[in-house]
């Protein structure tokens, strides 16, 4: 979920409590106000992990599951593809990551990070280990610069008002002070970088794997398995692998044979985010 939903969420919830507290004055149409107001708070929640929570939960209920393709079919809890061929059963999955947050999770300049200087030895090292084939797959769209930078300012100034009143608070956090000045350090660092010329990228990364078993039981915990080991193996590169579930799962599977238009590939970008 981007940063945009996140700010809309919490800014619809906060308007639904400031409703709570007013309702008392209204008398008994108060409470018809406090129904209505909760109502709207679960429906935003609801909708905002649709695709994550709400949509899985509902299939594997009904028992509904999804042809992406011709003797291809997404299981009803959304986290895997299924393809039986001659008595056997491949399972397919997904895992995701955000390089391109990754990469500016430093304060300072990229360029003296050690991190990204060592990983073509971490990924040998890591990959040397495993004892099936995965896939590494890497999709990138470049920005509008102004929009972005534009972006990135309304951010940074955001932060910098939370940081301002956690300081004149009472009893401020340190803790959460220096969490919120990391984060105007990222984005000031991001911001100093287009300034240099450089150019936002944005990145999908998402490794593959697909198992094999007798039945689709064997299959989808095969799968589960290797999916696990690609977690623990990667975390040399101080990633947050996820499994994908929901309707991700199915995009990720069309990349395989189309071309994602940019409206797609964007809302995974915010996605990941």
């Amino acid at each position: 979920m981007d940063e945009t939903t996140i700010i809309s969420i919490a800014a619809s919830i906060l308007v639904a409590i400031l409703v709570f507290t007013a309702s008392s004055r209204f008398g008994i149409f108060g409470i018809i106000i406090d129904m209505l107001a909760g109502l709207t708070v679960i429906l935003i929640l609801l909708l905002a992990f649709a695709d994550f929570l709400l949509v899985p939960v509902i299939t594997r209920l009904l028992g509904i599951t999804i042809t992406p393709a011709k003797n291809f079919t997404i299981t009803s809890s959304q986290d895997s593809v299924i393809k039986y061929s001659n008595g056997i059963y491949y399972a397919t999955g997904y895992l995701t990551a955000n390089v391109y947050n990754y990469i500016f999770t430093a304060e300072r300049s990229i360029d003296d990070r050690p991190e990204l200087v060592a990983a073509p030895e971490k990924w040998e090292k890591a990959i040397m280990n495993l004892k099936f084939p995965f896939k590494f797959n890497l999709i990138a769209a470049s920005e509008d610069i102004q929009k972005y930078r534009d972006e990135l300012e309304t951010k940074r100034g955001l932060l910098e008002f939370q940081y301002s009143k956690e300081m004149q608070s009472t009893n401020p956090n340190p803790m959460g002070l220096e969490n919120m000045q990391r984060e105007i350090n990222v984005i000031q660092t991001r911001i100093d970088k287009i300034g240099e010329g450089e150019k936002p990228v944005n990145s999908i990364m998402y490794l593959e794997s697909t198992a094999v078993g007798v039945s689709l039981k064997d299959a989808q915990d095969a799968l589960t398995n290797q999916l696990s080991e690609l977690q623990t193996v990667f975390n040399v590169f101080d990633l947050s692998l996820i499994r994908v579930t929901g309707r991700e799962v199915y995009s990720l599977f069309s990349f395989n044979y189309i071309i994602p238009d940019e409206k797609e590939m964007f809302a995974i970008f915010n996605t990941q985010n």
